[in-house]
């Protein structure tokens, strides 16, 4: 072994600025050319500097769109005049709640039928989207642990059906005659519809967004233009259904099957526009029999569609599985110090005692059947569903325009149009303004190198939800100012014969607040709606999605707390103080989340694969086993 003094050492070589330099080139040379997980070989570089464009769906899905397209007919055709068909009695003459004087028809008639005042009718409809959406966590439960998506969509369309069958029976003349009868027969009816329509909710847009299995990959188009085809971009296009630009183009590369799922809700939510009029003339038991008849085409269009859908197999409940994760993990990190907690959970090793690889072979817990991948999945997925704990405040917003701004029209000048029928401009514009955001305004800020991620979309949701709510405060004002009663109580104003005595002011300018409402639903709703499917695991979308959900759920729940302010003469008060609320959670969403918006292409990377060492079969996972990864 040849040998040498100290002195012959070479010297060692300090490092210079230059060096330092040129390894950040080096390291940032051979980053840009990674390939971006889950993807067909598509670099950084590629991702970042390619334009991106939407893929195809199958055919198939056009089935699950009208799957969606005939739930949200039913439901919104039905719950667009549970208002009048609570607070409002019987018009005069009527046995069914239409309004039979033809001077009333003409000019502010309004249907009602129990009679039971804004309050009570406030507190049912609460909580009616209170159960409707806190049930789509049973939904996913069921689709993920027995059925799976399409056989627990299919059961519970039928039980759906048989509760719009009794809410058709609870309106009939004969019921009416016992309004306690009527009423307890509603209640029933949307306890069966809740469960129904919820546990489908949770499982028809993740059904959907399975017909589609492309990845992120490059292709060139007849242009010679190379371009990504982006399963976000496509995903944007599934759920925002931007369908119209089929109709002046067929250029595009989305397909026309791509644009179903977010029309579908809104075109659906336009059969309240029947049922507003059928209900005024022809009484409450025929606007629901509509609805009702279309809704029987459900089970038969997914028998159709049974051997085209790609269907998800049940794998067990990954919420179960997560609520364990959690569980592991919070155990050390909890402290009776709020602040000494919250440091914990944001300390980088929070999730290690959820970890198999945290403990030896000896003293790993039987309770953890999961590997490391899955802390990690269930690590991301908890950052993706911490955005929507913010929206309970915004859908409280929302709210406003699902009953009491009802309640506003009817106490303006409404000259035979029916003061339900003005809250359809919501889905109207929505159907109107999503090929505009789609095709227009988002690929034009594309374009300009404007990235609107989906937390600046979110944001300018709230922002413009709080400027609906200040439009109806100050309108609501004016309608005091106006109103030929002075106890501000408009919808109650009538004169000695009992005819309606309104507001002179046009019942059509409460149209703003629905206007604005449907534009911040286009950044808030729909963007939630597609956060929740691109950032979640593969086996987790049900779940991700019905958590989005509950959000609605829970803002209903802070909806009951305002049960005793929410009558007319406080309603200027109570809009005003949703729009200032909307406002500033909505900017503090931003400040907490902005971060987000810089790892949006990773947190996309989540839902693009699949775990290792998955196992298919429902008993093995269950089992606890420690010599192979069970996820």
């Amino acid at each position: 072994m040849p040998s040498f003094d100290e002195k012959d050492k070479p010297a060692p070589t300090l490092p210079t600025a230059e060096s330092f330099e040129d390894d950040k080139i080096s390291h940032d040379h051979d980053d840009r050319n990674s390939i971006i997980e889950g993807s067909d070989n598509v670099t950084r570089e590629e991702f970042d500097t390619l334009r991106h464009i939407g893929d195809k769906l199958p055919s198939a899905a056009w089935l699950v769109v009208f799957v969606e397209f005939a739930e949200r007919w039913t439901y919104f055709g039905t719950t667009n005049v549970f208002n009048n068909y609570i607070r409002a009695k019987l018009p005069r003459g009527s046995t069914n709640g239409a309004v039979v004087n033809a001077i009333d028809r003409a000019g502010n008639g309004v249907a009602g039928a129990l009679g039971k005042g804004q309050q009570t009718s406030y507190a049912i409809r609460t909580f009616n989207t209170f159960f409707v959406y806190v049930t789509p966590i049973l939904g996913a439960i069921i689709a993920d642990v027995k059925w799976g998506r399409y056989k627990t969509i299919m059961v519970f369309s039928l039980i759906c059906l048989v509760g719009h069958i009794i809410l058709v029976g609870s309106a009939s003349p004969q019921v009416l005659q016992h309004p306690d009868t009527a009423m307890g027969l509603l209640v029933f009816s949307i306890l069966i519809i809740g469960v129904g329509a919820g546990c489908i909710k949770s499982n028809v847009a993740p059904m959907l967004g399975e017909q589609y299995q492309g990845k992120l990959r490059k292709v060139t188009l007849g242009t010679g233009e190379t371009v990504i085809m982006s399963p976000a971009v496509t995903l944007q296009s599934v759920y925002l259904c931007a369908y119209f630009y089929q109709v002046f183009s067929n250029q595009r590369n989305i397909n026309f099957v791509e644009s179903g799922f977010y029309a579908s809700i809104n075109l659906g939510a336009c059969g309240a526009i029947s049922a507003s009029f059928v209900a005024r003339d022809h009484g409450f038991w025929v606007a629901w029999l509509i609805p009702t008849g279309i809704f029987c085409l459900v089970p038969g269009v997914l028998l159709i569609g049974k051997k085209y859908y790609v269907k998800t197999a049940p794998r067990g409940s990954v919420l179960l599985e997560t609520i364990r994760v959690i569980r592991m993990a919070m155990a050390p990190a909890w402290s009776i110090n709020p602040v000494n907690t919250i440091r914990a959970i944001k300390a980088p090793t929070f999730w290690n005692p959820a970890k198999p690889s945290y403990y030896s072979n000896e003293s790993l817990p039987a309770s953890i059947t999961w590997d490391d991948a899955f802390v990690g999945e269930v690590a991301r997925t908890c950052n993706a569903c911490a955005v929507f704990l913010f929206f309970p405040f915004y859908w409280l917003c929302y709210s406003q325009i699902d009953g009491n701004l009802s309640t506003v029209t009817a106490g303006m000048t409404l000259r035979g149009t029916p003061n339900d029928l003005i809250g359809n401009l919501n889905p109207i514009a929505i159907i109107i303004m999503v090929p505009l955001f789609d095709y227009v305004i988002y690929p034009m800020l594309r374009r300009r190198g404007i990235n609107f991620t989906p937390i600046k979309r979110i944001y300018a949701g709230f922002l413009v939800a709080g400027l609906a709510m200040l439009y109806s405060a100050i309108l609501q004002h004016y309608i005091y100012l106006t109103l030929p009663c002075h106890d501000n109580i408009p919808s109650e104003c009538v004169t000695t014969d009992d005819a309606p005595w309104p507001s002179p002011l046009n019942a059509w300018i409460v149209a703003g607040p629905y206007i604005l409402v449907a534009i911040s639903e286009i950044f808030a709703s729909v963007t939630s709606i597609e956060y929740a499917f691109t950032k979640a695991p593969t086996r987790m979308k049900s779940v991700v999605m019905a958590f989005s959900s509950f959000q609605s759920a829970l803002s209903s729940l802070l909806n009951f707390a305002l049960v005793p302010v929410s009558t007319e003469d406080k309603f200027a008060w109570l809009f005003g103080s949703f729009g200032v609320v909307a406002v500033v959670i909505g900017t503090i969403f931003f400040l907490v989340f902005r971060d987000l918006d810089r790892k949006e292409a990773e947190l996309n990377a989540i839902g693009s694969g699949k775990r290792e060492g998955f196992v298919d079969e429902i008993p093995e996972m269950m089992k606890p086993q420690h010599d192979k990864a069970i996820i």
